[in-house]
């Protein structure tokens, strides 16, 4: 555990320092959000109607920001292969990476997500649902990344095929996460859909993981 920590701090110190942290994120997710009343108008009810769509396409591009870089500084300098040789499995110390990044973009995120919905004019009935739903689906998207991020490992262009690789894994997160959103604001139960973005989290925990060690040991041979 105390390993674990030592990664998951090192990692936030450096995407601070580096400038990918999260207010890097959040800045493309406020301007992101802010531009659409721009193509849209300013229209209260046509606001009211897109906002949990629009939060929920610009947190999931916010959050890819820094994908690229989960892995590729460590493969340059040579430090995964050192983390690689230690006692601890290589699934721990991707989990340790994805915590990091999470911190990093997707709680910010999360914390600047009322905000933009009280832009968009959202009734304030969704705003729990979208601060749990966020929180669910930020973690699964950072873990399905750090899938994406292995698999482009020392490849030219890495970010456009990281995007092909993952964007469509990301849909059905944002399909539920919207959904569960919706269904707040018109007065539905939401239990379904916070239930199957629980699922996705749970499944991804173990998986995710697993298949990022096995496509960074084939990349460190």
């Amino acid at each position: 555990m105390s390993r674990f920590l030592h990664i998951a701090r090192r990692d936030v110190r450096l995407a601070f320092r580096q400038g990918i942290g999260g207010l890097m994120a959040v800045m493309f997710f406020v301007l992101a959000v802010v531009l659409f009343p721009f193509g849209v108008g300013p229209e209260v009810n046509m606001l009211a109607r897109i906002s949990a769509g629009v939060i929920w396409v610009a947190a999931l591009l916010a959050s890819m920001l820094s994908l690229e870089q989960l892995f590729q500084t460590d493969f340059e300098d040579g430090s995964l292969e050192l983390l690689a040789l230690t006692p601890m499995p290589l699934e721990v110390v991707v989990l340790a990476k994805v915590t990091a990044h999470w911190l990093t973009t997707g709680l910010p995120l999360i914390a600047a997500a009322p905000l933009l919905a009280l832009l968009l004019h959202m009734n304030t009935d969704g705003f729990a649902v979208l601060i749990v739903a966020l929180a669910l689906g930020t973690l699964s998207l950072s873990l399905i990344g750090a899938v994406g991020a292995a698999l482009i490992l020392g490849s030219r262009r890495g970010g456009v095929l990281l995007s092909l690789l993952i964007l469509p894994l990301y849909i059905p997160v944002l399909i539920f996460g919207v959904g569960a959103v919706d269904a707040a604001l018109a007065g539905f139960t939401v239990r379904p859909q916070l239930l199957v973005l629980g699922a996705f989290f749970l499944a991804a925990l173990p998986l995710c993981p697993w298949a990022s060690a096995a496509a960074l040991r084939q990349a460190m041979e």
